[in-house]
């Protein structure tokens, strides 16, 4: 009996302690940024020729590679300073013979495995190389100053958004 109540408050200081550390490691948020850009570049092969080519597109338009459309309709990236990871979602058509399009990939394309989601086409192989342009940043404002940088106006206030969580499969 006096065994068990020896190590009774001690039970209870290590059942406190793990729920301490539990709650303190569930509060902290570990989550990497993502940059949102607004140019992807991407590396081409055609097979024919053996020739290789860099192109940067724009979101939102298409750029041809022979017979190959390619149009990212969105190109994130991270911080320097986070492990890289660069994904672009990427929609390529084919001109056919007779003129017509044919949709031929729809999806993520990772820079970092570039077999992993590449377009393999009979003549043509596309992929994802980098993404460039932050949004926000000095270089797509053309060098002006933030709004609102000069008056002495307050910033507009963002509303707050909780983050989201994510599963984990």
């Amino acid at each position: 009996m006096n065994r068990r109540r020896t190590h009774l408050p001690v039970r209870r200081s290590l059942l406190v302690a793990s729920a301490l550390a539990a709650a303190a490691l569930g509060a902290v948020d570990v989550r990497a940024e993502r940059i949102e850009n607004g140019v992807a570049v991407f590396a081409a092969l055609d097979k024919v020729t053996a020739r290789t080519s860099k192109f940067e597109v724009p979101l939102n338009e298409t750029v041809q590679f022979g017979a190959l459309k390619v149009t990212p309709r969105a190109c994130y990236s991270r911080p320097p300073t986070e492990q890289p990871k660069t994904t672009s979602f990427v929609e390529v058509d084919e001109i056919e013979l007779n003129g017509a399009e044919k949709r031929i990939f729809t999806g993520w394309m990772f820079a970092e495995s570039p077999g992993l989601n590449a377009v393999e086409h009979p003549v043509f192989d596309v992929w994802l190389t980098d993404c460039q342009k932050p949004k926000g940043s000095m270089a797509q404002r053309g060098g002006e100053a933030p709004p609102g940088a000069d008056s002495g106006a307050a910033p507009e206030e963002i509303p707050f958004a909780p983050p989201r969580r994510r599963v984990r499969r």
